[in-house]
């Protein structure tokens, strides 16, 4: 499910109103510890940040002449999901993440290749997010997205 939006705060005013909040503070939450250097915007559909082309003029393979994207943040129908590029791509992070979930949440994790599904509005693990949202420079997502993904 994509929203159509023009801003963040277009994208938030089209999610239900019941997850408006939460979603407004998980976006804070990485906004705030984030390092320097990505950038947020609207893409696929959904809230996200990335290396600006300014940085990283190649931009993303997959679609050509756009930033790089590492974070993406969006309102599905049956949860909130929470998609980190750094996560698909590197394993020990992947596996630092899955260890430290079940310290910060009651429940189980959801989660695919590079996309946690929080399906609980009240128990989102904010400060797992915020910690890893720190975990990676943009110097260290280039790198790491250049030794995965580019040929």
């Amino acid at each position: 499910m994509q929203i159509q939006a023009i801003s963040i705060e277009d994208y938030i005013s089209k999610i239900p109103e019941e997850r408006q909040e939460i979603f407004r503070k998980i976006f804070d939450t990485i906004n705030d510890n984030l390092p320097k250097g990505f950038r947020e915007n609207i893409s696929y559909g959904m809230v996200g940040w990335g290396v600006p082309l300014e940085t990283y003029p190649a931009g993303y393979h997959c679609t050509p002449g756009s930033p790089l994207p590492f974070i993406g943040l969006a309102s599905q129908k049956n949860f909130i999901a929470f998609y980190h590029m750094g996560m698909y791509a590197s394993p020990e992070l992947l596996n630092w993440f899955v260890e430290e979930f079940p310290k910060h949440s009651k429940r189980k994790l959801d989660m695919g290749k590079s996309c946690v599904r929080f399906k609980k509005m009240d128990d989102i693990p904010l400060e797992l997010l915020a910690e890893v949202s720190k975990k990676m420079t943009v110097q260290d997502w280039i790198n790491c997205y250049e030794s995965n993904f580019k040929k």
